[in-house]
């Protein structure tokens, strides 16, 4: 339901789709988006984060699965290759999911963009603080990707950016390390 709330939200504002982020975690919502988008909307550009240190799709190499025929089972057959332990939580598994596969195979991705882990890291606190919303790592790498490529698209251009999660589930993790645990006099 995810893509046709986007068209709906986008056409009662009279207004054209340019650029979709998103990262990928199953691949669900990459894949469910990016089909609607690429059938009513084509001219949207669909762009997908990946952390920077497992650029997994960036490498081409893509991940095998048991042949479920042959009674194997149906899952990834080793770590893809390229993966290394990152910062965004969600993002990017040791392998690459099959709806993303199919997403890759359909050429429902126009470009592959990275993120190292501080500057989604960062991105998120700067978007809870200057925008008030609380979002995870996936959410705040999605932005950083996008505030780069908003540098040079043309003036008037309308990006959505999925902000897949919500801050609370990483109040333990490296996003909140910097933050005491303990209320202050001004709070």
């Amino acid at each position: 339901t995810t893509g046709p709330e986007i068209l709906d939200a986008f056409k009662a504002e009279g207004i054209d789709l340019d650029y979709f982020f998103c990262s990928y975690g199953t691949g669900g919502t990459l894949k469910g988006v990016a089909s609607l988008l690429k059938e009513r909307s084509p001219n949207t550009k669909v762009y997908v984060a990946e952390p920077d240190n497992a650029p997994l799709l960036y490498s081409g190499i893509k991940t095998e699965y048991g042949d479920e025929s042959k009674d194997e089972l149906a899952t990834f057959k080793e770590p893809h290759p390229v993966w290394r332990p990152h910062l965004l939580q969600g993002w990017a598994p040791d392998f690459i999911p099959k709806l993303v596969n199919d997403a890759v195979d359909g050429a429902l991705i126009d470009e592959v963009v990275h993120v190292g882990g501080s500057d989604a890291i960062r991105t998120t606190k700067d978007l809870a603080v200057k925008e008030g919303i609380l979002s995870g790592t996936s959410g705040g790498g999605n932005l950083c990707c996008a505030l780069e490529v908003a540098k040079t698209a043309p003036k008037g251009s309308n990006m959505l950016v999925m902000l897949p999660d919500t801050g609370e589930r990483y109040l333990s993790t490296p996003l909140f390390g910097d933050f005491s645990a303990d209320m202050t006099v001004e709070e």
